[in-house]
């Protein structure tokens, strides 16, 4: 089984600054996952072509299995407000993705904590910071089963707030949500916490050590492939790896386990 993530940044190349559909398409197809968290979504949204960007890596993995979980619904930077799980589907959102080429049994959406207050954000090419409000943040978790044994596995996807602390507690509050779970979990996506401070918050083990942002010359893992409960551990990493691909600020991370 080969788990992915990948913060897609809608996209959109830095390259030439446009989100090519094909080109997303081809790069998600690439990852060969059975199981991949997408974060930084768009679904009806003008700057990606009104794309359902789910549906379109769906397609191009052949993952039966998907779900597209809005954190906002209106336009990121613009008019929005919290999403509430209503939303129709036509409607321009904003959010994070599962999919999944194997059967799932069942699904769950975790809705987080959300800062309440605005922050400063230094923009590039900006002389001073600007305040802007964090958007919700949620997460997406499935319980997939492996068609051969029947064995179970608790997947779940997320991103979290780029506001210090606020993230751990985040982090935190999501981790005692999956230790209900009866099967092995993995928890996957950008957490934009680095991995002393991931491994502080939830304790759980990392499946891949790689830095993935920012993309031109990667100095920091942003992003994480981790895995919950005791030891001795019911999955076995077989391979693991950063990938380049033709669009995000973000390396994709890839994570091979029997």
């Amino acid at each position: 089984m080969r788990l992915a993530t990948f913060n897609i940044l809608h996209g959109r190349s830095l390259e030439d600054d446009r989100v090519d559909v094909d080109r997303y398409a081809a790069a998600i197809a690439s990852l060969d996952a059975d199981v991949v968290a997408l974060q930084e979504v768009d679904r009806g949204q003008e700057r990606s072509s009104r794309a359902d960007l789910t549906a379109v890596a769906a397609e191009a993995l052949g993952a039966a299995e998907h779900r597209f979980v809005a954190a906002l619904s209106g336009t990121p930077g613009a008019t929005w407000m919290a999403a509430t799980g209503h939303e129709q589907p036509d409607e321009a959102a904003y959010g994070i993705a599962l999919l999944s080429r194997l059967p799932v049994r069942s699904w769950e959406v975790v809705r987080l904590p959300s800062v309440p207050w605005t922050v400063p954000v230094l923009f590039p090419g900006a002389r001073r910071p600007k305040l802007v409000r964090d958007e919700p943040r949620v997460a997406v978790v499935a319980v997939v089963e492996e068609p051969s044994t029947g064995r179970c596995l608790t997947v779940a996807g997320t991103h979290l707030s780029f506001v210090p602390g606020w993230n751990t507690w985040q982090l935190r509050r999501l981790v005692r949500t999956l230790r209900r779970c009866a099967t092995p979990v993995v928890l996957m996506g950008d957490l934009n916490l680095e991995p002393q401070a991931v491994h502080r918050a939830s304790g759980m083990r990392p499946l891949v050590r790689a830095d993935t942002f920012p993309l031109e010359a990667p100095a920091r893992q942003l992003d994480h492939v981790l895995l919950g409960g005791d030891e001795p551990s019911p999955l076995r990493v077989s391979g693991s790896g950063a990938h380049r691909l033709p669009l995000s600020d973000h390396l994709a991370l890839t994570v091979d386990v029997d």
